[in-house]
């Protein structure tokens, strides 16, 4: 999705080409997975003679809000308290990033 988001429409072989830097995948994969994502209609693709060009049907915005709540409803419940918790006491933060954080909760107490 991250290529298709990046570059759109592009053809099976220009994924291919993109992933193979990135992953030890075979083009009968990438082109499995192209198949798949389109089933899902996640992806879709115009066809001019043998050539297809993907391109995607979800934004990367509303693919990362889908797969944060899916993660939330698996592995805490759909509560999100427990993993900014989890997170808080695992990760080091910059003054930075903890200024930000505290910006965010700020703005949502108004």
């Amino acid at each position: 999705m991250k290529v298709l988001w990046a570059k759109t429409p592009c053809t099976a072989n220009e994924v291919i080409d993109a992933l193979e830097v990135r992953t030890d995948w075979k083009p009968k994969t990438v082109r499995t997975l192209l198949n798949r994502l389109a089933q899902k209609q996640a992806i879709s693709y115009s066809q001019e003679n043998r050539v297809y060009a993907y391109f995607p049907l979800v934004s990367e915005d509303e693919c990362v809000k889908s797969e944060t709540q899916s993660f939330l409803k698996r592995i805490y419940g759909g509560a999100f308290k427990p993993l900014l918790v989890n997170f808080l006491k695992e990760e080091q933060l910059s003054a930075e990033d903890i200024k930000e954080l505290k910006n965010i909760l700020d703005d949502k107490t108004k």
